[in-house]
Order: C-alpha cells, then sequence, then structure tokens
C-alpha cells in the first residue's frame, strides 16, 4: 500500500459541500484530469486563462529574484537581436508540423517572425520556473503562459502564415470566406472550439459500433449489449466492459480492425459491454450508488446468461473509478469472489499531484461548479469537449483553426474524434460526488468513501488486476495510474502503452510503430518501475487477451443465442442509448 502518512492534513475537506468558498488551494487539493474537466466546464472559455491567486504569487515570485528576471529578459534581447542579423540558430522541434513549409527556413523574414516567437516563448515559459512557483501554482500559470504561447504563434495570423498566403493567391480568397462560414457555424453553438470531424462524418451501427450483438437488458440507467461470439469455442467466464460516463461506450468499438471488442470476441472472449443512458434533468439524483447498483445488475445478468458464478470487469476512465468501488463493495459483501479478473484503464484512483490538471482544481472552483450543474440538473457533455480542447490546443483549436478558418478545409474523416465529439452529460449527483472523491482524494485512504452501503477499501480487492496506462495521456497521467498498483491488494500488471489517453484504448496490433513496456515488479515509484521495464513490441491487446484466457476459466461451446429465458433480448447492437443527443 501507498504510505499517506506524509501527505497534508485535509481538515478542510467538507468544504466543498458547504456554500462559502475556500481559500486557494493547497498540495492536500489537487484531483484528477477527469475532476479539472468537471470543475471548468462551468465556466467561461476566457476565465479558464485567468491565473487568480496564483499570477499574484507569480508576480511576488519573480519579484524576489530580480536577477533570474534581469537574466532573462537580458538573455531575450540577446537572442533576439541575433535574429534581426540572421545569427540565430533557433528552430523549431522537428515534429512541429506547423513549420513544415520551406518559407519558414528559406525566407528571411518568415525565419526571423519565427524564430523571435521561439525566442519569446521559451522566455516566457523560463520565468515561470524563475518564480519558484510550488506545484500547483506553477502547474496553474504554465498551463495560462502555454495557452498564451500557443495562440500567439505566427501559424495562426492569416498574414503571417505562408501557407495560408499562398491559398489566398491560389483561391481568389475563398478559403477565407469558406473559413468564415465555418466559423460562424462552429461558433453559434457549444462546444465554441474549431470542428474536429464533419458532423455526418460517421454513423453509429453503420460504419462504427458495428460488431454484432444484442442489447439483452434495458433499464433506465443503461443497456447491456452481448456481442455475438466469433469463434466456435469460447472461455466461459464472461467479460464485462464498463465504459466511461462522460463519452459514449464505442471508443472500445470503433471502425472494423480498430475495435476492442472486435478483438476480443475474435480471440474467444465472451464479451459484454455496458451503454449508458445520456442523462436529462429529470435523472439529476443519479449518483455513484446509482451506477454502481447498474454495474452490479449487468454482472447479475452476464452471469445468468453464461451461466456461470463469475464475470471479468474491465473499467475505462471514470467508469473504471466505479468499477473499483464496486470492487470494494464486492469484498465489504464477501462477494469479490464473483469476479475472476479485473482489469482498468487510463484510470486515475490516487489523485494526489496527477498532473497539469489536477491542479487546476480548487475547493473554491469545485464548489461552484457543482452549484451550477445542481441548478441546471445536469453538467452538458458539450461543455467538457470545450475543456478537453483547451487541455490539448496546438492538436485540437489550431490545428484546426488553420485547417478550417484560415485555409478553409473540411476537417478529415477521423473516428476517435467523431466519438470525441459525440459526448454524455453527467447527472449534478454524479458531478457532486465525483468531485468529493477528488477534492479528498477519498480512493485513497480506507474507509474514505462508500458505495452501496459499503465502506470502500481498496487493499481488500485482492483479484489479480491488469492496469494500463497511455505514456502519453495528458488527461490521467501514466505516474498516477500507476500508484493504483500499490493500493490494491492482489497481484497487479501493469502496462504502459505507448499513447496518449484515447490512442491508448485504440490500439489494433498490426502498428510496426507500436509497443509497451512492463515489469515483473511494482516497486513503490513509477520511476523505479520504469527504470526496470522491458519494452514489448505490439500491442497491449494481444498481451491483456493472453493474460484473460488465462483468468477466465475453460473453454465451451458458444453460445447458440443471446440472452436467456429471464433476459430475452430487446434489439439489435449497439442499441438505442448510444444515439441519444
Amino acid at each position: 500500500m501507498t504510505d499517506l502518512s506524509a501527505r497534508p492534513a485535509r481538515e478542510a475537506d467538507q468544504r466543498m459541500r458547504e456554500a462559502g468558498a475556500a481559500d486557494a488551494p493547497g498540495p492536500g487539493e489537487l484531483a484528477t484530469p477527469l475532476d479539472l474537466l468537471l470543475a471548468d466546464a462551468t465556466r467561461g472559455p476566457l476565465r479558464r486563462l485567468l491565473p487568480g491567486m496564483s499570477g499574484v504569487r507569480f508576480g511576488v515570485g519573480l519579484a524576489r529574484h530580480p536577477r533570474r528576471v534581469a537574466g532573462r529578459v537580458a538573455g531575450l534581447g540577446a537572442e533576439l537581436a541575433k535574429v534581426q542579423v540572421g545569427r540565430s540558430e533557433l528552430a523549431p522541434h522537428p515534429k512541429d508540423r506547423r513549420f513544415s513549409d520551406e518559407a519558414w527556413e528559406k525566407n528571411p523574414f518568415f525565419r526571423r517572425t519565427l524564430q523571435s516567437y521561439l525566442a519569446t516563448g521559451a522566455a516566457l515559459r523560463g520565468l515561470v520556473a524563475d518564480a519558484g512557483l510550488d506545484h500547483g501554482d506553477g502547474q496553474r500559470m504554465g498551463f495560462v503562459v502555454d495557452n498564451l504561447v500557443e495562440a500567439s504563434a505566427p501559424t495562426n495570423n492569416p498574414a503571417l502564415n505562408p501557407k495560408v498566403l499562398k491559398r489566398v493567391i491560389d483561391t481568389g480568397g475563398g478559403n477565407l470566406v469558406a473559413g468564415g462560414r465555418r466559423f460562424v457555424r462552429d461558433f453559434a453553438t457549444a462546444p465554441r472550439v474549431p470542428s474536429m470531424v464533419e458532423a455526418d462524418a460517421f454513423e453509429v451501427g453503420e460504419d462504427i459500433a458495428v460488431t454484432p450483438g444484442e442489447v439483452v437488458l434495458r433499464t433506465d440507467v443503461f443497456e447491456l449489449i452481448q456481442y455475438t461470439p466469433q469463434t466456435t469455442k469460447v472461455r466461459s467466464v464472461p467479460l464485462l466492459i464498463v465504459p466511461p460516463t462522460i463519452n459514449k461506450y464505442y471508443v472500445i468499438d470503433l471502425a472494423p480492425d480498430r475495435s476492442l471488442v472486435e478483438h476480443l470476441v475474435r480471440a474467444g472472449q465472451q464479451v459484454y459491454c455496458i451503454s449508458w443512458r445520456n442523462p436529462d434533468a429529470r435523472h439529476a439524483d443519479w449518483g455513484l450508488d446509482t451506477y454502481g447498483q447498474a454495474i452490479v445488475e449487468a454482472m447479475g445478468a452476464a452471469q445468468d446468461i453464461a451461466r456461470q458464478e463469475q464475470v471479468a470487469l474491465l473499467g475505462i476512465c471514470s467508469g473504471g473509478m466505479l468499477a473499483s468501488m464496486v470492487m470494494a463493495h464486492l469484498a465489504a459483501t464477501g462477494d469479490l469472489d464473483r469476479v475472476a479478473a479485473f482489469s482498468l484503464a487510463v484510470t486515475v484512483l490516487d489523485q494526489f499531484e496527477a498532473g497539469l490538471p489536477s491542479a487546476l482544481l480548487s475547493h473554491k472552483g469545485a464548489a461552484a461548479s457543482t452549484r451550477a450543474s445542481r441548478e441546471k440538473g445536469y453538467l452538458d457533455g458539450a461543455a467538457l469537449a470545450e475543456i478537453f480542447a483547451w487541455l490539448r490546443p496546438n492538436d485540437l483549436i489550431w490545428n484546426y483553426w488553420v485547417n478550417n478558418y484560415l485555409m478553409g478545409h473540411a476537417p478529415k474523416a477521423f473516428d476517435i474524434l467523431y466519438w470525441n465529439a459525440d459526448p454524455v452529460r453527467m447527472t449534478a449527483a454524479m458531478h457532486r460526488d465525483f468531485m468529493d472523491l477528488a477534492i479528498r482524494n477519498a480512493l485513497t485512504e480506507p474507509d474514505g468513501s462508500t458505495m452501496l452501503g459499503s465502506p470502500v477499501d481498496l487493499a481488500k480487492v485482492d483479484t489479480d488486476a491488469y492496469v494500463v496506462a497511455g505514456i502519453a495521456d495528458h488527461l490521467c497521467k501514466w505516474e498516477s495510474c500507476y500508484r493504483t498498483t500499490q493500493l490494491f491488494g492482489g497481484e497487479t500488471r501493469f502496462v504502459l502503452s505507448t499513447s496518449g489517453h484515447i490512442a491508448a484504448m485504440v490500439n489494433p496490433p498490426g502498428n510496426e510503430k507500436a509497443s509497451f513496456q512492463t515489469a515483473e515488479d511494482n516497486p513503490a515509484t513509477a520511476e523505479a518501475w520504469l527504470a526496470g521495464a522491458r519494452k514489448v513490441r505490439g500491442s497491449w491487446w494481444e498481451d491483456y487477451a493472453a493474460w484473460l484466457a488465462e483468468r477466465t476459466g475453460p473453454e465451451r461451446n458458444r453460445p447458440r443465442r443471446h440472452g436467456s429465458a429471464r433476459y430475452e433480448p430487446v434489439g439489435a447492437a449497439p442499441g438505442a442509448y448510444v444515439h441519444d443527443r
């Protein structure tokens, strides 16, 4: 177990549920990237760039280190002087596609513009380091400065981007006219960010989410999909997938040959998946227990249909948090043997210093956010999509700003981005409960929270576990995902994929560049684990399928039909709830 004794006291943790605001956040008030999204979604885009008290402490920090500031300013002046006389050696990162046009290198004006931008950006970022801020303030100021620097890139200015200028000449300005129409359309409704994919680029059930199956249970909260086996023999113990609660389930069932579900059924697994209902104001009171009970119901249905006493569970992101709490509930009630194997993907349970987004959340922000969702009855999924985009402004904002509005192109059809633009609302009660878990980092504390009336103690979960994270994940920092290995009481296999948050889930075999890292032991720190890890070529999907096969019982003949006498099919996959907007 992780040693929690050195963590700051949390006497003020109940403030989030009180009407009054809290003081500036301290180290004990940090939360996961997921919960930054939940807290920040009720604020306007400009307010997210206001540093607040972190800006004040940034100014004070600079005032305390005048020599550092003077040196930084002098260094910038010297570099800008080199730029003007053509002696600067500054160059963008080789993989920075913004500056791929040869004019940035060969044209003196554009080269000097680029180098001036790089020098100024480096100096501004350096000032954040010079201020000597603590983790939280440093991360907040870094977020603000990074967004301002990326927004000021010359590529975002039509008069300073050589590709745009060429496009203007080629089209007679038609690109800006077409881009203007797209801008008006995109910013007329939430989320007010550039479209990353056309609304009609895909159709759920036609070209994505097409793995055959049947809905075998429909409740007010969820539908349960039973996928059609694709092998003559199947593993006897079924796998139940618990997807995120703020996105549609089909991230694990995208296009053919890019579907984790398809891969698992082809590997001989019996696969079931929850498809959450898209809630509205009528469902404001659905909280953690509501969704936890839904998981228990889905487990029971899968067991009944498969005629088994056990299931395997796979939880993803926020669904992984819920599934972990259900596991603790089963441990507390003596029913943990119902789960043969437990898996988590891109899920953070220990939320202490979970990266940049964690540092941006305070009691004050959490209280304001939960009040806003309580008044409305839910947290809008479109607002969450907007926050997600601003966490990666180069890739998800300015890239499409240039493509859509300056170049006048339609965004390319990409299934992952289509899924990302198809969010699910979160009920007010669920929002409140998640924020409470985050502010108190409650899942790391024995009995720090409850699920279905049972105290949650993850140390009592001794089921074999498989935990996967993405090394480039900007939402769920892989080091934070790793700390899950120190919370559970059983054997845990940790796998680190060479991917980001979503790409870690969409990682089909066949990519020659794909690889992952794993190790035999799980030392106390992520750094120690990484030092002893070995690299394996290929996709973690194959490793996971093999791990599951060892824990999901002997093979048997595949079932002849979907459902059972108690759970008759009610419709074909992908079901009805996935189409709710």
